[in-house]
């Protein structure tokens, strides 16, 4: 990005991170949302904790400024950082709840992390930082030399390195890294780890994004549904084949190996217990730092499912809309609250009738009437004279569910969806029409599915008549498209 005059006119005019900087109340803002989120690793907390907390940090910040400092109440303020004109915080509502939550934008974050860098530190490290980008950069040119020869040459020089640093350590050479390189390196970790969370949160607002506007996609869309599933399932594959979306997948697997995370236990144990890494007084929350690194990003896989949940909810609900007239005025009111998003009117916007109860007295109500009870005759059984053979009663068909499930995971490791229609062609039925509902009992309880209504698809089987020979049943369905 280019710092020119226009830029960052722009960025102090519009970017959150710098009108928080700009604000009156910039201390009070950046102190409680570093104590509450970013030093506890906090993701998500409900309004009512936050303003109690707020109303705490308040309450000392009049002691010492007189109760005029801060006049409003803990609700009003978090309400106002919350708003569009400041976004410091993130607000909104989990499904199934009526409890505002709140959650810090990575703008905020940013903010505050560049208000920790301005504190005069008492030792600057560059060593570790120089010998960082140069093994970055050699592993960028040995990772992209495509000529066999040179790379076996390369690992040759490592080898003989690696021989000849055994050979020193076998005649009792051991070098070992000095008070001052041990503390510019753990300084250097400990400044990647915090940047990682904080990436973490600038990922997870990424792909919220890319929700809100395929959100807006829908509600303004004109075409038919099938084009409109197309296109928003390529973006989705496109998020996920993403630089960003392969490289958080690859961390992703990296941190959740066990053994990975017993290494990292193991040397973050070794390292806090050395004397020079003891004199920097490291927080205490240094020694589980990778299990913040998981909950940072399960907390993001979480976001990422229930958005596209959501997601999925919110196509189904289109479908089940029968009545034209309702939908026009649905895409109305949307595109309205589009328009008005930016630009909020002045004065009332909306009128509600005054809300009563319906009061029904007890005198109203109908009172008890017992059940009547059927009268059962009694009547002799007599047995009867028809010969049936009970072998009938055995000859069941069982659908295997198990080898189904296999069948569609391992369709979807090498693809992001599969249609059912390909998935009996790579594998026909067996059982007929009970195996082909064994597979739509399996999309909506096992899998994630996505139902193509105006996209038919013939689906057929191979079965035996009644005289032996063998024929051809088929079954149209709607489009099914199961996903990973």
């Amino acid at each position: 990005m280019t710092l020119d005059f226009a830029t960052l006119d722009a960025l102090r005019t519009h970017h959150p991170a710098w009108r928080l900087l700009r604000s009156d109340h910039a201390p009070l803002v950046a102190s409680f949302l570093q104590r509450v989120f970013v030093v506890p690793n906090v993701r998500v907390m409900s309004a009512a904790d936050l303003a109690e907390a707020l109303e705490d940090e308040l309450y000392a910040v009049r002691v010492h400024m007189g109760d005029s400092a801060f006049p409003k109440s803990a609700q009003e303020y978090l309400n106002d950082w919350a708003a569009p004109d400041k976004g410091w915080l993130r607000k909104f509502y989990r499904p199934g709840t009526d409890e505002a939550q709140f959650d810090l934008t990575p703008a905020t974050e940013k903010a505050i992390a560049w208000l920790a860098q301005l504190s005069e530190r008492q030792f600057v490290g560059t060593e570790s930082r120089l010998l960082t980008l140069f093994d970055l950069l050699k592993q960028m040119s040995e990772g992209s030399e495509a000529d066999p020869a040179k790379r076996i040459a390369e690992l040759h020089k490592k080898r003989d390195e690696i021989d000849a640093e055994i050979a020193r350590v076998l005649s009792g050479d051991v070098p070992l890294l000095d008070d001052t390189g041990l503390k510019d390196r753990f300084q250097q970790f400990m400044q990647g780890a915090r940047e990682l969370l904080t990436d973490f949160r600038e990922v997870e607002h990424n792909f919220r994004q890319l929700d809100r506007r395929v959100r807006e996609r829908i509600a303004l869309w004109e075409g038919s549904k099938g084009e409109l599933l197309e296109d928003i399932m390529g973006e989705r594959d496109a998020i996920a084949d993403s630089d960003q979306g392969k490289s958080f997948r690859a961390f992703w697997d990296f941190l959740l190996s066990s053994r990975r995370q017993e290494e990292l236990t193991e040397l973050l144990d070794r390292v806090l217990a050395l004397p020079a890494v003891a004199d920097l007084n490291p927080d205490t929350r240094t020694r589980r730092v990778h299990y913040d690194w998981m909950e940072a990003g399960e907390h993001t896989q979480r976001t990422v499912a229930a958005l596209s949940q959501q997601l999925r909810r919110f196509l189904d609900d289109q479908a089940w809309l029968e009545n034209r007239r309702i939908m026009d005025i649905l895409h109305a009111i949307e595109s309205k609250a589009l328009a008005l998003r930016d630009t909020l009117p002045v004065g009332y916007v909306m009128e509600m009738a005054e809300a009563r109860a319906d009061i029904e007295l007890a005198m109203e109500r109908p009172l008890f009437t017992p059940a009547i009870k059927p009268v059962i005759a009694d009547l002799a059984l007599q047995a009867g004279d028809e010969d049936i053979d009970p072998s009938k009663l055995f000859d069941q068909v069982v659908v295997d569910k198990a080898r189904l499930t296999r069948h569609i995971r391992h369709a979807l490791q090498d693809r992001a969806q599969i249609t059912l229609s390909e998935l009996v062609l790579n594998q026909p039925l067996l059982h007929g029409l009970a195996e082909l509902v064994a597979y739509l009992q399996l999309g909506s309880e096992t899998f994630i599915t996505v139902v193509d209504e105006d996209t038919p698809e013939p689906i057929c089987w191979w079965t035996v008549a009644a005289d032996g020979q063998e024929i051809t049943r088929s079954a149209r369905l709607p489009r099914i498209i199961f996903m990973r």
